[in-house]
């Protein structure tokens, strides 16, 4: 088939015209940037999120294959945030080079000296796949293999949902959207945010006070506040939780433990959940204030989403141990860690292992079909080709064990159109598919290990990074073929 569908220049006007207008008008928006918000008073000024103009083909097989793997991969981020050998392991190194996880670790340290107040735990995740095909490969042949699985901030499941929903909107009421190339069974329903929302219900009614509040950890002036308000108004209204959305450095000025049992206290009310959609990276961090927040959260009895081993777990130095053989091994049967390792790229450490210094050498003879990846979140912070190699020259071999390394996977290019502030652009693309997961955990049995939506982020073939914040990608939803 022809894709995206041909259209007349007219036809296409009017299907922009009437997908900016259903963004506008379901809530699919983003507060333009500080510069853009000059006319107009307390950052009232909105535009829509960038999106897909049409949904991008997926092969459904490699859809559902993501979708068949979370479950598994919720149940394996827990056992790997209650091993502290792994833990250990793992920040030996990363605490001696990077300050951001020292930090982390410290609090980590901190609280199982003390004794941890709250035995459960809630776990979003979202598990990110590229389709790779080999070069000149037939783009049928494409597989799905792991980029990263995100264990804090877990974000766009509100916007992914409204995507879905104007993908769908546009295929049952504009004229000539597809042509008859899109059935609406091609459009796999996406409940993201339902199944977020109720997953922090759940963490809420699991901690036992119906007048407690679910505690919100966000960024000062956040562009992306509709995201999450979404979530809040999903609690309040399916689940009559209500929610605090406050900043690191206001817990830090309001927060108490009680010191009966350590609960959390803030502004006079009870905290039963804290849902960190801010605190992932260093940018999060002002001044110690922030850092004495984290720390007298971890220590309450708050049910955290995500406890700070868990945030631990979520290094990209975790997801490359894990490709070491017989690793996953120690956490999950035979057949599932085929399944899981079936999907991984890769991967190779930077240390000064034998492993670390044979990858080090391929980096400086290779770089082209390599990523070198930090311990970050967010996007924006990989770096790729001849950058590589100025980077490690540049770096200690102690400073190159802040990095891992993992072959670049390769997305078959297809055609699509991109809106971003109201401008279609043209041009090939690449998607990057992302499975949300909900898992809860009381301390002794598993309460909640659920599937929780999708989204996908689209690009430009050629670009590198794939954060929708940053500028680099618009929020789509898969055609599966």
């Amino acid at each position: 088939m022809t894709y995206p569908p041909q259209q007349t220049e007219a036809e296409r006007t009017i299907l922009l015209s009437d997908a900016i207008d259903w963004a506008l008008a379901h809530g699919l928006v983003v507060r333009p940037t500080v510069d853009k918000q000059a006319h107009f008073s307390n950052h009232s000024a909105v535009t829509h999120a960038p999106f897909a103009l049409y949904p991008t083909p997926f092969p459904r097989a490699e859809f559902e294959k993501a979708q068949g793997l979370q479950q598994p991969w919720n149940t394996l981020i827990h056992k790997l945030s209650l091993d502290d050998a792994l833990i250990a392991e793992v920040m030996e190194t990363l605490s001696q080079v990077d300050d951001f996880m020292q930090k982390l670790y410290d609090i980590y340290l901190t609280v199982r000296k003390e004794g941890i107040a709250q035995p459960a735990s809630l776990g979003i995740h979202r598990c990110d796949y590229l389709l790779h095909a080999a070069p000149g490969a037939d783009a049928k042949t494409a597989r799905i293999q792991q980029v990263e699985f995100n264990t804090i901030a877990s974000s766009f499941g509100s916007l992914s949902t409204c995507t879905s929903k104007l993908h769908r909107y546009l295929l049952q009421a504009v004229e000539h959207y597809a042509g008859g190339q899109i059935n609406i069974d091609q459009l796999p329903e996406n409940r993201s945010v339902e199944t977020i929302a109720s997953g922090i219900a759940s963490a809420w009614k699991l901690y036992g006070n119906p007048h407690a509040k679910v505690l919100m950890i966000v960024q000062p002036g956040e562009r992306n506040a509709f995201d999450q308000r979404w979530i809040e108004y999903h609690l309040l209204e399916s689940h009559g939780v209500r929610v605090m959305r406050r900043t690191l450095a206001q817990v830090a000025d309001t927060a108490s433990l009680d010191t009966q049992n350590k609960a959390l206290r803030m502004e006079g009310q009870e905290i039963a959940v804290t849902y960190f959609r801010a605190g992932y990276g260093p940018e999060d961090y002002h001044s110690q204030k922030e850092w004495d927040a984290r720390l007298i959260i971890e220590r309450s009895l708050s049910i955290k989403c995500p406890t700070v081993a868990y945030q631990l777990v979520g290094a990209k130095k975790v997801q490359q141990v894990l490709a070491i053989p017989g690793r996953l091994e120690q956490y999950v049967d035979v057949y599932t860690a085929d399944l899981l390792r079936e999907s991984f790229a890769g991967l190779y450490p930077l240390d000064e292992s034998p492993e670390g210094k044979q990858a080090f050498e391929m980096a400086l003879n290779d770089s082209e079909n390599l990523v070198m990846k930090p311990q970050r979140e967010g996007g924006g912070n990989n770096i790729y080709g001849a950058e590589i190699q100025d980077t490690l020259r540049k770096l200690s071999a102690e400073e190159r064990k802040a990095y891992i390394l993992m072959d670049l996977i390769r997305s078959p290019p297809l055609q699509n159109l991109m809106v971003r502030e109201g401008q279609l652009i043209h041009g090939e693309v690449a998607s990057e598919l992302g499975i949300y997961g909900i898992y809860l955990h009381d301390g002794e049995k598993t309460v909640v290990n659920d599937l929780g939506g999708h989204l996908l982020r689209t690009k430009g073939h050629t670009t590198r990074e794939g954060g929708v914040a940053a500028g680099f990608a618009v929020i789509d939803s898969p055609l599966l073929v």
